[in-house]
């Protein structure tokens, strides 16, 4: 996966640029939400494009895996031991 902040030669820049992007995908997402849910101002509903939602799901899970490629994040081992504490949070 590729994005416009490839460019940026400082790895710090990278990273902050990510999730700052991150940030704005995350609110792209709310928005979404709150208009499927119709729990915005008329004028905003009438303007909403309806199929967007799925779109926005996808746009902050992608920004956040490059986000984690860019802080060397291995994510599936990071998802693989999230999801195993979950598991025994629920044990019985």
């Amino acid at each position: 996966m590729k994005d416009n902040f490839e460019n940026y030669s400082d790895e710090g820049k990278r990273a902050l640029a990510r999730t700052v992007k991150l940030s704005e995908e995350l609110g792209e997402l709310c928005d979404e939400v709150l208009g499927h849910n119709l729990m915005q101002r008329p004028e905003k509903l009438a303007k909403r494009e309806v199929g967007n939602l799925s779109d926005e799901f996808a746009d902050v899970i992608i920004t956040a895996l490059l986000l984690a490629e860019t802080m060397g994040v291995d994510i599936e081992k990071a998802l693989a031991n999230k999801i195993e504490k979950i598991d025994k949070r629920y044990e019985k």
